[in-house]
């Protein structure tokens, strides 16, 4: 695969890329900058809005609104009046802690998770899903760095990961009541092989993990073998994204974090991919 980098943003720490095909343009976010950006997939960055705490992940609504994660609350934000209304605040969270990677789940729901946001990581996090009415419903907890959901094509399996951790876990799915169960170990991974960050799914099956500290993309089998490792234009890519009208642009967000000023490090990039990508749904009811 040929990236190419379609926004040079060199953002702190890009994450959470979304397509939203009413717009023709991908949603992302800078945890550390504490913004969010909108950017054409002809490449060049269209907006920008910032926020008060970190963002460490959003989603897109029915109503054309983002369902985002800022700091240790879930707000709606509408980026053509900028008005942001908060949904939900998780209860019991640790005051150290922050809301990490989140989704739009098969079940229009918004799934996401916490981290310890300390420089000494400590399994405090946990995995909400959110609802239309506020209401946080803790699904696991015990995690490290909450990580790489994604769902399969069928809707019947979500992935989820811990990036201090270094696995990946499958859950059997329900797609109507969102309930999950049959926890089963995927793959345990480590530094060398890409500690696990953001993730997508493909048609065929397969997970797309970011492997952060590898400076790869790990292409993983429903049987947890990585039958593909892509090589990434640099050192860490954070989060990939099916893209475009067939969902066969793959977009990828990256971090910065100390690179050489010439490099296009916290940039976003894209390739053209053989397989089509799960598409990723809207939350229902806001």
């Amino acid at each position: 695969m040929q990236f190419e980098c379609i926004a040079d943003i060199r953002g702190e720490f890009l994450e959470s890329p979304v397509w939203d095909d009413r717009r023709s343009a991908i949603f992302c976010c800078d945890v550390l900058g504490r913004c969010i950006y909108e950017v054409g997939l002809e490449g060049g960055i269209r907006r920008k809005w910032s926020f008060e705490a970190k963002v460490g992940s959003l989603g897109l609504c029915e109503s054309g609104r983002l369902i985002v994660a800022t700091g240790l609350e879930i707000i709606l934000f509408d980026p053509e009046t900028g008005a942001r209304d908060r949904l939900a605040v998780p209860a019991e969270e640790p005051p150290g802690n922050r809301l990490n990677d989140g989704k739009v789940g098969p079940d229009g729901c918004f799934w996401v998770g916490s981290m310890d946001d300390g420089p000494h990581k400590m399994p405090v996090g946990s995995l909400y899903r959110i609802d239309a009415a506020g209401r946080c419903d803790r699904k696991a907890s015990g995690f490290y760095v909450s990580n790489g959901l994604a769902w399969s094509h069928d809707d019947r399996t979500l992935f989820h990961s811990d990036s201090r951790g270094l696995w990946i876990d499958a859950y059997d799915f329900d797609p109507v009541a969102g309930h999950i169960g049959n926890r089963v170990r995927l793959l345990d991974l480590d530094a060398t092989a890409g500690r696990p960050d953001g993730a997508a799914c493909d048609t065929a099956g397969f997970y797309w993990s970011a492997g952060i500290s590898a400076g790869v993309l790990n292409r993983i089998s429903p049987q947890g073998a990585i039958c593909e490792r892509i090589g990434f234009p640099v050192s860490g890519p954070t989060m990939p994204c099916f893209c475009g009208p067939d969902l066969k642009t793959l977009v990828v967000t990256s971090h910065r974090c100390g690179e050489h000023p010439a490099n296009r490090s916290g940039g976003l990039f894209a390739a053209r991919s053989a397989v089509a990508g799960v598409r990723v749904g809207r939350m229902k009811g806001v």
